[in-house]
């Protein structure tokens, strides 16, 4: 009888053990994939200055935009949470939008070959951010299983452990900036 008690004891603790373990790895595989959404977003932030700085030789007296979109990077930039940083990237995709609209009124501009890759660049982040977007979702929709579906749910209430919200992208976020060659 006593090993019957000494072996419940052992599956018992396994199990805290394996749910406390696999609680752990989903909250680090949700905050890495929060890190490469911001990643991504990064990386088209610093894309801007190349956009402009191309781009300024052609459309000299189109000022306001380019301001816009610089006025919308530097509020990205200087965004404290990831909230913050989710509203000044749609104001950048934007911004970013009316820019590429612009262009499209100069042949020049659409000819060149450096305006060309950024655009080419620009697109690539774009499918990366949504993609990093899509994978924090679904590491949010394995960890909002796991508290929610027997026995975690048991284990998910003993280590405080609530559902998590998922990305929701603001709807002046959602159109991709328009990017044609």
């Amino acid at each position: 009888m006593i090993f019957w008690l000494i072996g419940l004891g052992v599956l018992v603790l396994l199990a805290f053990i394996i749910y406390y373990n696999r609680f752990v790895t989903l909250e680090n595989r949700i905050g890495n994939s929060l890190s490469q959404i911001d990643v991504q977003l990064r990386k088209r932030a610093d894309l801007v200055p190349n956009l402009i700085s191309s781009v300024k030789g052609y459309v000299k007296h189109e000022r306001g935009v380019m301001s816009e979109v610089t006025k919308a990077r530097k509020e990205f930039m200087t965004a404290k949470n990831f909230e913050g940083k989710v509203k000044a990237g749609a104001q950048l995709q934007s911004a970013l939008g009316s820019f590429f609209a612009i262009a499209e009124n100069y042949p020049q501009l659409k000819a060149n070959e450096n305006f060309l890759h950024l655009q080419q660049e620009l697109a690539a982040i774009e499918d990366k951010v949504a993609y990093a977007r899509q994978h924090y979702n679904d590491s949010i929709l394995g960890y909002n299983n796991l508290c929610k579906k027997l026995p975690g749910v048991m284990f998910a209430s003993i280590y405080g452990k609530l559902a998590k919200k998922y990305l929701e992208i603001p709807q002046e976020a959602r159109t991709v900036p328009k990017v044609e060659f």
